[in-house]
């Protein structure tokens, strides 16, 4: 098992292999599908809390820094849920129904979109696909990690 902080490690880098597997379910199937334009709410979320306001090919840029740093805390938290064991699915299972419900609360809170509850099937199923593709990749790299050593 190792100690809290390889956990942590091992879940940081996995919510970045996440990231990067969740963004390419968004760009070549979700997107396509869906027809959503790309989403610039992990850039207005840093806006929002730093006070940043970035010209356009640096808020692109920014964009993305926050896309995979959510990511990377969605790892942490598989990280830190994965020592208490019960195996990979349930732990998937448990970072999702914790961290994706306060995804979507918190973002409302801080004005930045409409709540979930005024979402249409639609709009909430796009985000439950995309997040719960963050979650089953995040979980599947980090066992793949951790049997690595």
């Amino acid at each position: 098992m190792g100690t809290v902080g390889g956990s942590i490690g091992r879940g940081v880098a996995a919510g970045l292999a996440g990231s990067v597997v969740m963004t390419a379910f968004q760009r070549f199937v979700e997107m396509p599908l869906s027809g959503r334009a790309e989403s610039y709410q992990p850039a207005e979320l840093v806006e929002k809390i730093s006070g940043a306001r970035p010209g356009e090919p640096n808020r692109r840029r920014l964009n993305y820094a926050a896309h995979f740093g959510v990511g990377a805390a969605w790892g942490a938290a598989h990280g830190v849920a994965a020592r208490a064991g019960g195996g990979a699915t349930r732990t998937v299972a448990a970072v999702f129904g914790v961290l994706w419900p306060a995804d979507v609360t918190s973002m409302s809170l801080l004005g930045l979109g409409e709540p979930p509850w005024r979402w249409s099937r639609r709009e909430l199923a796009v985000d439950v696909a995309d997040k719960l593709v963050l979650a089953v990749a995040t979980g599947a790299a980090y066992e793949a990690l951790s049997r690595r050593g």
